[in-house]
């Protein structure tokens, strides 16, 4: 791809983007949530097309008309949100769109496609059984039927878009193997992705784009994460971490012996005020379930729970946001954000009885809320007027947080508050936890980054199929002591 440039409207996306892949090569692609990556990629798999430059592919140039030709020559999207039908089988949903039918009858060669699909799978060492229903699948296994629906059509190009956002530690060892025994059998991956540790470890070269235009491309074992992250964001951000200077105060919220329907088994913690809590775990370990019992969106079977020395009912999340609490969930667009509606909008959805009147929204009192808002967060939009989702990941993030910081809590609970969110917003979030902290606002912090986990938290709870087990102190803590806990070591 050469000197590439494309636009929406008035809004130059791509400036002049350069970009080269060769056989056999796992080639990283990062940049900041809005330095035109996806759209880079959506060009070369057909669903853009550009406005001005050229492509070369196996030595001649070529311009995709949509999606099936790019497949038809070669080129496969593994899209961080997976077309996968769930109530269709493993081997139907391999063979989704080419289905082996009997003549023209419709009625498809069951036994055939399974064994085909089977075999496929066990080509990639993944063994699965292709009459499991997809949605009786992990993430994972998810993944790993399209990877092998790909792989089974010739792919020569595979573009992996965030592959291990939602995989276990597990699953992405897995996946690791699957892809270098596709890069030993010459195919070529495009590797996009927010986690530099994979990208350091698994990645050949690595380009990075920065406000629409190609920064450059470095060999991995030539460069350093200090390098590439000051190619993403055009400064040194310095420590990764923000110093936590705040010394936690006395208990603010207590949970004792808290029990549910969806798997969290006789859960005890203390919050301090101005406290970071740092929840770690395994993925299915009962993380986001014992947040969401907290909030009242999920039922108690048995516990309590005591905020500022005083019983919390919260049977209702109302009656926990009426208490103090707030929860961002780990799925901004589904339930943090009206993706459709303005940034301004967004900002109210929290605080409507305290913006109206009589039933009657004040308009200014809502319009100076998002401003100041927008100022406090350093939310980065043309005007409070700009629909939501053509914000990027780590604004769209920051106004999930800003909406719940205009409820004043005392208590904050984060899920996975910086999941792909590139490391400029990742720092700024960092910052406003740590200046709410200040201001005796306290913290529980979901994260499947140990990184992030060992750098903001004061104490770290971790659990294990649905139980707590263990709580252990900033100063004790290591990857080493809170996976052994996770895992169910002692």
């Amino acid at each position: 791809m050469t000197n590439i440039h494309k636009s929406f409207s008035s809004v130059h996306v791509l400036k002049g983007v350069t970009f080269d892949l060769v056989p056999g090569e796992i080639h990283a692609l990062m940049g900041e949530n809005g330095a035109g990556k996806s759209t880079m990629m959506k060009i070369l798999s057909g669903i853009y097309t550009k406005d001005k430059g050229e492509i070369t592919y196996k030595g001649e140039q070529v311009e995709f008309k949509g999606p099936k030709q790019a497949e038809e020559a070669g080129i496969t999207v593994i899209h961080q949100e997976l077309n996968i039908i769930p109530n269709l089988t493993v081997a139907e949903n391999f063979f989704l769109g080419k289905e082996k039918t009997i003549g023209r009858s419709g009625i498809m060669k069951n036994k055939e496609m399974n064994e085909e699909a089977k075999a496929w799978l066990m080509e990639l060492g993944i063994q699965l059984d292709p009459q499991k229903p997809a949605a009786e699948c992990s993430v994972g296994q998810q993944q790993m039927i399209e990877i092998a629906r790909a792989v089974s059509t010739n792919s020569e190009v595979l573009i992996m878009d965030e592959p291990t956002a939602a995989l276990t530690s597990k699953e992405i060892d897995v996946l690791f193997n699957v892809i270098d025994g596709l890069r030993r059998k010459n195919v070529a991956i495009v590797y996009i992705s927010h986690r530099m540790e994979e990208i350091f470890k698994m990645c050949d070269r690595i380009t990075v784009l920065r406000d629409g235009a190609s920064i450059g491309t470095r060999e991995i074992k030539k460069t350093s994460f200090q390098e590439v992250v000051k190619m993403m964001v055009g400064r040194d951000l310095g420590e990764q971490f923000p110093e936590r200077t705040n010394n936690p105060g006395k208990i603010r919220m207590s949970v004792e012996g808290l029990s549910t329907k969806t798997g969290v088994q006789n859960a005890s913690f203390t919050l301090k005020h101005g406290e970071i809590l740092g929840v770690a775990g395994l993925m299915g370990a009962g993380r986001t379930e014992l947040m969401r019992a907290i909030f009242g969106a999920d039922k108690n079977t048995s516990g309590t729970i005591t905020l500022d020395g005083k019983a919390l009912e919260a049977r209702h999340p109302q009656k926990a946001i009426e208490a103090g609490l707030a929860f961002v969930t780990e799925d901004r667009k589904g339930e943090g954000l009206i993706l459709n509606q303005t940034v301004r909008e967004n900002l109210a959805t929290s605080q409507l009885k305290r913006l109206s009147k009589w039933s009657i929204l004040n308009r200014k009192k809502e319009q100076q809320s998002a401003s100041e808002l927008i100022e406090r967060l350093r939310i980065k939009t043309s005007s409070m007027e700009q629909p939501a989702k053509s914000l990027s990941g780590g604004n769209q993030q920051k106004i999930v947080i800003g909406k719940w910081l205009a409820t004043e809590p005392k208590v904050l609970i984060l899920d996975e508050p910086t999941r792909g969110v590139d490391v400029g917003a990742k720092k700024e979030i960092y910052q406003i936890m740590n200046e709410l902290t200040k201001k005796d606002v306290s913290i529980i912090m979901v994260s499947s980054e140990l990184p992030e986990i060992l750098g903001m938290s004061d104490r770290v709870l971790v659990m294990h199929e649905g139980t707590v087990s263990a709580i252990i102190d900033r100063t004790d803590a290591t990857q080493e002591r809170i996976m052994t806990a996770a895992t169910g070591g002692e």
